[in-house]
């Protein structure tokens, strides 16, 4: 039976054991992109504060980081549409690069 092969999205990593993952993506937004997301989606108040507040002071990445070793921890930029394809393209090419060296041995 193979393992591995799962990608989990989440807002937090607290919870999740070390040895789940190979690779952490942490994605960022500069906070002037992030505030008029978030106020479209409808985000006001505390939840609106908290959640620019956590980018400013990269309260998710650095909890990555003393999660988990820094080596596999990655920020990426997820400002514009642009960005996001990169983003895409990064991921794919990691993972194509971790079934060839899996397959390999």
């Amino acid at each position: 039976m193979q393992e591995g092969g799962k990608v989990v999205d989440y807002h937090g990593c607290d919870f999740f054991p070390e040895n789940w993952f190979d690779i952490v993506f942490v994605l960022t937004t500069d906070n002037t992109v992030l505030y008029d997301r978030l106020v479209k989606r409808g985000y006001t108040g505390k939840k609106l504060e908290n959640n620019i507040q956590c980018e400013i002071f990269q309260t998710l990445l650095d909890e990555a980081k003393s999660s988990y070793d820094e080596h596999i921890v990655h920020k990426l930029n997820s400002n514009t549409p642009d960005d996001m394809q990169s983003n895409i393209e990064q991921i794919c090419q990691w993972i194509e690069t971790y079934k060839m060296n899996k397959a390999n041995g």
